[in-house]
């Protein structure tokens, strides 16, 4: 089975375009290093929780969006070798491709596919 990537992370609604833009240029390089699939998403109806939700999770505030990706790879081998190249990348370094949202506050993490249908 696959092996995915997935971030959940809070933008700052003014930065729409440029976040489009720092993704064009990450999925060239998820893609150039083994990646199937590279997914965006930018949040519409995300409501707030009372306990949990995704805009708490990532401390959204009132003028940010959240957004969920996802990066779909052959394999965990494969994500591990085309992450390792990417950040050896310049085309990765904040100065080439600054973050336009706060990375402290992205959530990611990396998932073994159990079920595809």
């Amino acid at each position: 089975m696959s092996y995915v990537d997935c971030f959940v992370a809070a933008v700052p609604i003014e930065n729409k375009e440029a976040y489009i833009e720092h993704a064009k240029i990450a999925s060239e390089l998820f893609k150039e290093n083994g990646a199937l699939e590279i997914v965006e998403n930018w949040g519409d109806d995300v409501p707030e929780g009372e306990v949990t939700s995704l805009p708490m999770a990532v401390k959204a505030q009132e003028e940010e969006a959240v957004v969920f990706s996802w990066v779909t790879w052959p394999s965990k081998e494969t994500r591990d070798a085309g992450w390792a190249a990417m950040m050896e990348d310049p085309r990765m370094s904040e100065e080439n491709n600054p973050m336009p949202f706060d990375g402290k506050r992205l959530i990611y993490g990396g998932f073994n596919t159990i079920l595809k249908v």
